[in-house]
């Protein structure tokens, strides 16, 4: 299958011949339809199934069918021979709506490379940003490939500048397309600068190796000397042998884009189009030359289950005791599938492990390795390998599984903030009962979802990720778990902060038959941030640093914790409008307490006390939910986008000419942007599009904070 040249040297182990990587992208950049190429070039499909047709493997939701997104990851395995030797390929599908993210975090969290895919028309978009802060975030070594080198428009010079300028990045160009448009028929590969074209009439599964076309020779020695003057960048042997003019050869190149791109220091580039099955099997080439195999990565970190501070890791080794990370559960009638990608050691079929962060030890009943949808079973799952267990009945996404013998806790990844949230209510006594079992299941599935019960109003508050997420959460409780439900409108998910620095005294006290209640705690708040709470050494939760500096006993030891206890609690439930209030520091400096009538439950009302009164003093805003939004529309509705854009209060950052369409990048309230999808359609003839992601947090306007708090407290 494979034409490469180049394999590493040496005996090769398991470990040596895997690579788990996944497969990201800005939405409609193509990442589905590049896992569907790879899927049937390596004979784990028979045939190639179509997003626009809703017969993609990777696609199988019902919901992913119909709508033609991928809205939750998903993983399969497959082989790919690569000079002689079998390569075990462990691919992750991600998806690219913004309401998604957290699938490509929990997915950047367990994979040890990624093929960021492009389109190439358009290059870098506002969605590729986001996957690439995120593989930065988690060390993940990177392979980009430009895609729809066959649309309209499509420009590899364009899309790779892209990457340079609104990325930042190191990239290395490896390959360079013949043709673009309709004329795009193969790629050049800059290493070996020899042409390669993909047959149409057996969907490209023949691979024909020629000459450069005379009329692109100029233009591929071009590239090629850009090629290896930035290769020759990575090592000091290879450069001083680039200045001296000296020839380097093919191998040397190749081992120096291997040790960059381990290193993060350099990103090869490729090209071709998947939907006209081009340039994909050079692509898992690709993979297998420049992505790491497990041994090639850092060992895994974590720490002691007794002491949070003290530090351990775990090689990469079947040798090594077990430890494995849950990073996606799916319900299923059957029983929950809980993927976990493992470490180090080997899981056996049947075994008992530890959940090392509840402490409590779980049955792994049966092992699966997945292809989509599809399960093949197994008897154990070695380090390296991502796999699906069925059995475990208190472990949840982030946790650790490990020998109990020898424990870890592996370090767990962040799950972003929900921005959108709207009441819901079962529609009779019987859907009732089931629909906070529902949601719990739900919860399970998808940590960016919570829920909660309003006590005021008798609501039920689910909250997401944005309109879209709600809305498949909507139809996966009517729809598939059969529960009749009524839906409130969107609203957004606002927090309360602070605007400068306040002191008070909180005092609990209460005197009835019997012992009393007594508590009095004297605390200072003022705004931090988060870095800023890491510079000085103070745990940053729920938007709330918490410090002790109660000299002379004045409260005794037990009882400190107590009052950051009751002030986080209260600061949860916001002081304000009922928003949570984010960006405090909480700090006890004094306080008095009694021999009998003091106890934790004393302190913590204190605690609240005091909160509530000193952020009162302190000044209390409003803030909201700032998305950022990019708009590609045609040149003759610009005036239409940004009129409409301004009166929904934003700010328009950049206006950009490509081509006969404008790119507008603009930071909105999330407020305003409700049902904008139906608003540009209409307003451009349905020829615009646009994307949208989590900015940040800034202070509303007076006039529209006194209307929402005003709602509140109604």
């Amino acid at each position: 299958m494979s034409t490469a040249t180049a394999a590493p040297k040496g005996k090769l182990g398991r470990l040596d011949m895997t690579r788990n990587f996944g497969i990201c992208a800005h939405i409609d950049a193509g990442k589905t339809t590049v896992s569907e190429r790879i899927l049937y070039y390596t004979g784990k499909n028979y045939k190639i199934g179509e997003v626009h047709e809703g017969t993609a493997t990777m696609d199988h939701l019902e919901d992913e069918q119909q709508r033609g997104i991928t809205i939750q990851s998903a993983a399969t395995t497959c082989p790919w021979e690569f000079n002689n030797t079998t390569y075990t390929l462990n691919l992750i599908d991600t998806p690219g709506h913004v309401d998604f993210t957290m699938e490509v975090e929990r997915s950047m969290r367990v994979l040890d490379g990624a093929v960021v895919v492009f389109d190439g028309k358009e290059g870098v978009e506002a969605q590729s940003e986001t996957v690439w802060r995120q593989a930065d975030r988690y060390g993940v070594p990177r392979v980009c490939f430009i895609n729809k080198m066959d649309k309209m428009g499509a420009d590899f010079e364009f899309s790779y500048g892209t990457l340079i300028e609104r990325l930042g990045a190191p990239v290395i160009p490896v390959q360079y397309p013949i043709g673009a448009s309709n004329d795009h028929v193969g790629v050049i590969d800059l290493m070996e600068m020899r042409a390669y074209y993909f047959s149409k009439e057996d969907m490209g599964s023949t691979v024909t190796e020629e000459d450069i076309p005379a009329e692109l020779k100029d233009k591929a020695n071009e590239w090629h000397h850009k090629m290896v003057e930035s290769i020759a960048e990575l090592d000091d042997a290879l450069t001083e042998k680039f200045l001296m003019e000296e020839e380097i050869s093919v191998d040397e190149l190749k081992a120096a884009l291997r040790k960059g791109t381990l290193a993060q220091e350099a990103h090869p580039v490729f090209c071709g189009s998947a939907l006209q099955n081009i340039g994909v099997q050079k692509l898992i080439d690709g993979v297998i030359e420049y992505l790491p195999n497990p041994t090639e990565v850092p060992e895994t970190q974590g720490t002691d289950v007794k002491d949070a501070e003290k530090k351990l890791s775990r090689p990469h080794s079947e040798d090594a005791p077990f430890s494995a990370l849950v990073f996606k559960i799916v319900n299923d009638a059957h029983g929950d599938l809980t993927y976990v990608r493992v470490y180090s050691g080997v899981l056996q079929k049947g075994t008992r492990v530890l959940n090392s962060n509840n402490g409590k030890k779980e049955i792994v009943s049966r092992i699966f390795e997945m292809h989509s949808k599809e399960r093949i079973a197994r008897e154990d799952a070695k380090a390296g390998e991502i796999v699906a267990v069925v059995g475990l009945k208190t472990s949840y996404t982030g946790e650790t599984l490990c020998d109990a013998n020898d424990p870890i806790v592996l370090d767990r990844m962040e799950f972003p903030d929900p921005v959108i949230s709207m009441s819901i209510e079962p529609a009779s006594a019987g859907d009732k009962e089931k629909l906070s079992s529902a949601l719990a299941t739900i919860r399970r599935e998808d940590p960016s979802f919570q829920f909660h019960y309003d006590d005021e109003t008798g609501e039920t508050i689910i909250a997401g990720m944005g309109e879209l997420h709600l809305e498949i959460i909507n139809v996966k409780l009517t729809r598939d778990l059969k529960i009749g439900v009524n839906v409130g409108q969107p609203r957004v998910a606002y927090r309360e902060t602070i605007n400068g620095t306040a002191q008070a005294r909180g005092i609990h006290k209460k005197q009835s038959g019997g012992r009393g209640q007594f508590g009095d705690a004297t605390i200072i708040v003022s705004p931090i941030t988060e870095e800023e709470a890491k510079e000085q050494d103070l745990l940053y939760k729920d938007g709330i640093a918490y410090q002790d500096s109660i000299t002379g006993g004045s409260i005794p030891r037990e009882y400190i914790p107590s009052v950051g206890v009751g002030a986080r609690a209260t600061a949860l439930g916001g002081v304000l409008a009922g928003y949570p209030l984010i960006g405090c520091k909480v700090e006890v400096i004094d306080g008095k307490y009694h021999d009998v009538d003091s106890s934790q439950l004393a302190f913590e009302m204190a605690g609240s006390i005091g909160f509530k009164e000193a952020t009162r003093k302190a000044g209390l805003q409003l803030l909201e939910p700032v998305m950022k939004v990019s708009v590609t529309t045609p040149d003759e509705f610009l005036g239409n986008v940004t009129g409409d854009l301004n009166r929904r209060r934003a700010i328009i950052a950049d206006t950009e000419q490509r081509g006969n369409t404008r790119i507008v990048t603009a930071e909105a309230p999330l407020s305003e942007m409700f049902g904008y999808s139906n608003s540009l359609r209409g307003m451009s003839q349905g020829r615009a599009s646009y994307s949208m992601e989590p900015l940040d947090y800034r202070p509303v306007p007076d006039s529209i904070a006194k209307e929402i708090v005003e709602g509140e407290n109604k």
